[in-house]
């Protein structure tokens, strides 16, 4: 019998976990999941970072390495202890968390995890050490070297959203809403809300100007793009409903009429959806070979050191992240084929 225990294999999923930016409160949320044990049960957590991000994290929290127990450890060359300055953007706290982030795709790519979880990054603190892409999103995009449509999904109380345009100028945002982007953004989350086990989804998506448009009067976007772009969901046979004015969408959404909404710009949705649950959103990056997660909120530097910050959101992405890497791969596999 102890012979056959020994043979078993662990089916838990292999997931790749970043402590994101140095600087903010990455390293100790990160560490309180490490700590937390439903981790352990879900997941073989590989981490990658270095001595001194662990360092600043045990600081702050006050835990010790016995949370690393059971933990395999990736040690990178990061970033040293004198260049780490807590709550402040920097491009050394930049290059840590694209290095890593850069990493966890390399192993990912080459099958040693089948998803990666990462603490919040800093966008600003990413560009100062030289990100050329939009977002890390795009990043991933292109160390995978994928074609097609990817998305940022938001999941909050069973919700999900997908968006047409993400990290751009808001004054850019209306020459981005195409028709064939529109489909595309109903399309990924369609796909992987069936791949998560949702039959039949039911998707509403947003017009782009107030009341939708209101007839043409405030816009014609809805009109010559979106109805369009709906209109060539539903004859796939996506329950796509739309569009509806921005303003009552989420009403509708929170009540249980929906189960994903897509957005045409980045805080049409999030704002919504922070306000239903901040601490507990989730952002899963969708059209990528492997699950990626995060949560939903920031690098939170106003309190960095304090020993508050929730990692109730980071606790979450993980779980998600590891349903979905041992969920039925071909189904998962498929939902993460571009159009």
């Amino acid at each position: 019998m102890k012979a056959h225990h020994a043979a078993m294999k662990d089916t838990r999923p292999r997931v790749a976990m970043l402590l994101g930016d140095p600087n903010g409160i990455g390293p100790e949320v990160g560490l309180k999941v490490l700590a937390n044990p439903d981790t352990a049960r879900l997941a073989q957590v590989v981490l990658f970072t270095n001595d001194a991000i662990l360092e600043s994290g045990f600081a702050v929290t006050g835990l010790s390495r016995a949370v690393l127990a059971g933990v395999e450890i990736r040690a990178l060359d990061l970033i040293d202890a004198r260049a780490i300055t807590p709550g402040q953007a920097s491009a050394a706290g930049g290059r840590a968390a694209l290095a890593s982030l850069t990493a966890a795709a390399r192993a990912a790519q080459q099958g040693a995890v089948e998803a990666i979880v990462f603490a919040p990054l800093n966008k600003h603190a990413m560009r100062l050490a030289g990100l050329e892409q939009e977002d890390e999103l795009r990043l991933l995009q292109e160390l995978f070297a994928i074609d097609g449509f990817v998305s940022e999904f938001n999941i909050t109380q069973g919700l999900w959203t997908s968006r047409v345009t993400s990290h751009v100028p808001l004054r850019d945002v209306a020459s981005h809403i195409t028709r064939a982007r529109v489909v595309d953004a109903i399309r990924i989350v369609h796909r992987y809300l069936a791949a998560s086990g949702k039959a039949a989804p039911r998707i509403a998506v947003a017009g782009l100007n107030p009341h939708a448009g209101d007839g043409g009067s405030i816009g014609r976007e809805e009109i010559d793009v979106i109805a369009p772009a709906v209109a060539d969901a539903q004859r796939e046979g996506i329950a796509a409903a739309g569009p509806l004015s921005p303003d009552t969408m989420f009403l509708m959404a929170q009540r249980g009429d929906y189960d994903a909404v897509v957005s045409m710009y980045h805080d049409q949705g999030q704002i919504a959806m922070k306000l239903m649950g901040f601490e507990q959103g989730v952002t899963l990056h969708g059209g990528l070979p492997v699950p990626v997660a995060t949560c939903a909120s920031g690098t939170a530097f106003d309190i960095v050191g304090r020993n508050i910050a929730n990692a109730k959101g980071l606790q979450q992405a993980l779980e998600i992240a590891a349903a979905i890497a041992t969920s039925d791969s071909r189904r998962l596999r498929d939902a993460a084929i571009p159009a």
